[in-house]
């Protein structure tokens, strides 16, 4: 049996969004930019694809720009966002996704910034009094802090940061990836500045994703060379890729709450179960409080084991099971992760990210924690 658990990373793509993708494969070739048929065709499916989205986000059309991908997105809110509108201070946390992270830290090591990093809790919760301090001594910063954790699951209350930001005229950046197509954003009441989305989280192909830039917060392109997304974004536009996301979307919110009910069932079946079948079993961050975090997440702590030391995932791969030590973009690291260090994890035990979605069943729970108790048989 093959059992796919790395869901964060990225996810199966549903037929449904295939299918739309297909004639733009096939027939409706032309490139979007060009003024004749074959082309305008094209350039009205991406327009109709940007329609859906800001419709199901409850934004203007005028505010959504496809990328390609979440990173992307992430690195043109963050460095055009502080450059178009003169910002000299960053705030982030250490436990953020590597393209918010990693760009704030290049910025900063360039001169461009000053970086504060907030405080967190084992849980992975942000000092939010530190945040509203920081806002006071630099009032006209950059906030970026994501809606929820991709390792821990631990979900940050967008509304109580964007009140204080939106208090002290600082831009507010969330990195969304975990969470578009999972949660529900109404981004018009939502006071956050700048949104980001990666199609592969949520059924849609990987290679795309979209930004959302709040009107008021206009900012300039981060890819010249061409007048595309409004002139946004330079480049032949993946129209292939903003077909497929924008269908994939479309999807998610036909039923959400269904698709929420049955994922938050296979987490707490797989938390149950692992409890009962491994003594010593912890979960990290937020990942094991059920009702209060990312339902697609459960990050789990392994006692300390001599026969999965180091190898844990790699067993697990021969069993058939596929999961991750954190992060799949820092899977050619070696030095674990920056999150749980940051969460002072014990190096002694093993963690697993074992991360779900719609198609997962509880037969593939029962078959994994099966061979996770057959792997510590030996030692617990």
């Amino acid at each position: 049996m093959r059992v796919y658990f790395d869901n964060a990373a990225t996810t199966a793509m549903d037929e449904r969004v295939i299918e739309a993708m297909l004639p733009f494969m096939k027939q409706h070739y032309g490139n979007p930019s060009s003024v004749h048929s074959h082309g305008r065709e094209v350039r009205s499916a991406i327009e109709k694809a940007r329609k859906k989205v800001a419709e199901l986000l409850n934004t203007s059309p005028a505010e959504i720009f496809f990328t390609s991908g979440g990173t992307e997105a992430d690195n043109t809110a963050l460095v055009c966002g502080m450059e178009t509108h003169g910002i000299t201070h960053a705030i982030t946390s250490p436990i953020e996704h590597h393209a918010v992270l990693h760009t704030l830290e290049e910025c900063a090591k360039k001169g461009k910034i000053q970086l504060s990093l907030l405080e967190v809790n084992a849980e992975g919760e942000v000092n939010l009094e530190q945040l509203q301090q920081l806002l006071e001594k630099y009032p006209h910063s950059m906030v970026s802090l994501m809606h929820a954790n991709n390792e821990v699951g631990t979900i940050n209350d967008l509304e109580a940061i964007g009140q204080l930001t939106r208090a002290h005229g600082a831009f507010f950046h969330s990195d969304t990836v975990q969470t578009m197509g999972h949660y529900v954003h109404d981004l018009k009441n939502l006071p956050v500045d700048a949104v980001v989305a990666g199609g592969h989280k949520f059924h849609a192909p990987k290679g795309v994703g979209f930004l959302y830039v709040k009107k008021e917060k206009k900012i300039h392109p981060f890819i010249y060379g061409g007048a595309q997304e409004r002139n946004m974004r330079g480049g032949t536009e993946n129209v292939i890729g903003i077909v497929g996301i924008a269908k994939a979307l479309e999807l998610a919110y036909e039923d959400m709450a269904g698709h929420q009910a049955h994922i938050r069932s296979i987490k707490q079946a797989f938390k149950s179960q692992l409890e009962a079948a491994i003594p010593g079993v912890t979960f990290n961050g937020a990942s094991g409080d059920l009702e209060n975090s990312l339902y697609t997440v459960l990050n789990v702590s392994l006692p300390p084991s001599e026969e999965n030391r180091g190898m844990l995932l790699f067993n697990l791969d021969l069993n058939g099971i596929s999961a991750s030590g954190g992060s799949a973009c820092s899977s050619g690291a070696t030095v674990g992760s920056h999150v749980l260090r940051a969460l002072n994890h014990n190096p002694e035990r093993e963690s697993v990210r074992f991360s779900f979605s719609r198609f997962n069943t509880l037969e593939e729970v029962s078959y994994a924690v099966d061979k996770i108790k057959e792997l510590y048989a030996v030692s617990v």
